[in-house]
């Protein structure tokens, strides 16, 4: 570009931005007419993206909502009182001494029965592997050697022989 046409450029811009301003000024007197909504609202409801602008609730308008919230509370509060004011809470039950006393001597007593019982079975154990012992050593002692005869000339041989046979 030559620069003759940077300046011609410059001064159309700055011709559309006051126009611009003017047609803006224009929008918020007439939005102002309508409904009497501010110019920064307003210029904020213009998007480029072409997407809808974020709503904007006036202030008696919250305050309306947030009476009417309060309200459904109080009522909602109100009706759970009545149901559970009706119903006190139950005592705390106690244990009497005897009863824990009974408690106590049916618990040693079944720590006795199981000592007992386990005592019993330790008794047949060592009985039982005594047993094992004896009966090993019974089976030691009885087994016999038995020893191969001796070899001997073969005139002592037919001797042997005829002793075995008598």
């Amino acid at each position: 570009m030559a620069k003759g046409d940077a300046g011609i450029l410059q001064m159309a811009l700055i011709l559309y931005e006051t126009e611009c301003r003017k047609i803006q000024t224009a929008i918020a007197s007439i939005r102002s007419q309508l409904g009497g909504r501010s110019t920064t609202k307003a210029a904020a409801s213009v998007t480029t993206d072409g997407a809808k602008p974020k709503r904007q609730m006036s202030a008696a308008a919250r305050k309306r909502i947030a009476d009417a919230q309060k309200k459904r509370w109080r009522a909602f509060r109100k009706g759970k009182e009545a149901t559970a004011a009706p119903e006190p809470p139950k005592p705390r039950r106690k244990l009497s001494k005897a009863g824990r006393a009974a408690i106590v001597a049916a618990t040693k007593a079944r720590w006795e029965r199981l000592r007992a019982e386990a005592a019993k079975a330790e008794q047949a154990a060592t009985k039982k592997a005594a047993v094992k012992k004896v009966a090993a050593k019974a089976t030691t002692t009885v087994a016999v050697k038995k020893v191969a005869p001796k070899k001997s000339t073969p005139a002592k041989a037919g001797k042997a022989e005829a002793a075995v046979e008598a």
